[in-house]
């Protein structure tokens, strides 16, 4: 029987408008889901589970927001979901630090996360809690094949993949193309408003606010300028040639 455990963070859509508001996103306007990374190492879990047996537990670090995206996780078919709760700003420092002090005494054989968030893209989180549970991990898994406590992840490395064969207890960031996510059904929403759903405090895992101070000072967000109108080059190629070289020179003075 596994003893899984899925890191979650909850991040604004981006597929959805953000608006900025003196540097920061304006919450009110914001929708907010799932880490899309943060699905396959859900699916990745449960599809364990139902192959070797075991439990699903989802974790997430935020305020009481966070408990929408927990029960989606939950009705997706996770078992049980723990919010800690911590009010303030995170960085992937302060986040890796109350998670792994949640981690260390629950006897985990796999830890799955997303490679990376869909907001910050630090890719951080897993690899940090992994070091501070000194236990191996793998990161932008995109292939799991699990024999008893053997385990066999493929890698993906830029265009190519690596495999690698290590055992539990481990951790993996879970890459795009690992699977394909489920979508809750109703069954499993309504059977979501029954499971366990446990909310803690720093005080809860043996954590102080002292301890978990910012490394991070975010200064300002702000949206990427929009883009400008492109333009298409006319004539025969030698004409476009001496065209581009005009433009790149007089107009963009990107070249002397």
């Amino acid at each position: 029987m596994l003893n899984l455990f899925v890191l979650l963070k909850r991040t604004f859509d981006t597929e959805e408008k953000v608006t900025i508001h003196q540097g920061k996103i304006d919450q009110g306007d914001a929708k907010f889901i799932i880490n899309p990374y943060d699905e396959y190492a859900i699916e990745e879990a449960l599809q364990l589970k139902e192959k070797h047996g075991g439990e699903v537990t989802v974790v997430t670090v935020g305020d009481e927001e966070s408990e929408s995206e927990l029960r989606t996780a939950l009705a997706m078919g996770c078992d049980k979901a723990v919010l800690i709760e911590y009010e303030e700003e995170l960085d992937p420092q302060i986040s890796s630090k109350i998670l792994a002090a949640y981690l260390k005494d629950q006897n985990a054989d796999l830890i799955l996360a997303g490679n990376a968030t869909i907001d910050n893209g630090t890719g951080q989180v897993g690899p940090r809690v992994a070091e501070l549970l000194n236990i191996p991990y793998v990161t932008t898994v995109t292939k799991l094949q699990l024999d008893g406590t053997t385990v066999t992840v493929h890698k993906d490395i830029e265009g190519d993949t690596e495999v690698i064969e290590t055992e539990l207890p481990l951790l993996i960031t879970a890459q795009q193309g690992l699977n394909e996510p489920r979508y809750p059904s109703l069954p499993g929403i309504m059977k979501a408003k029954k499971k366990p759903l446990t909310t803690l405090e720093l005080e809860d895992i043996d954590l102080d606010e002292d301890e978990i101070a910012p490394k991070t000072n975010k200064v300002r967000t702000y949206l990427p300028p929009e883009k400008e109108e492109g333009y298409m080059l006319q004539g025969e190629f030698a004409e476009q040639a001496k065209e581009l070289v005009s433009l790149l020179f007089n107009e963009k003075k990107v070249i002397g």
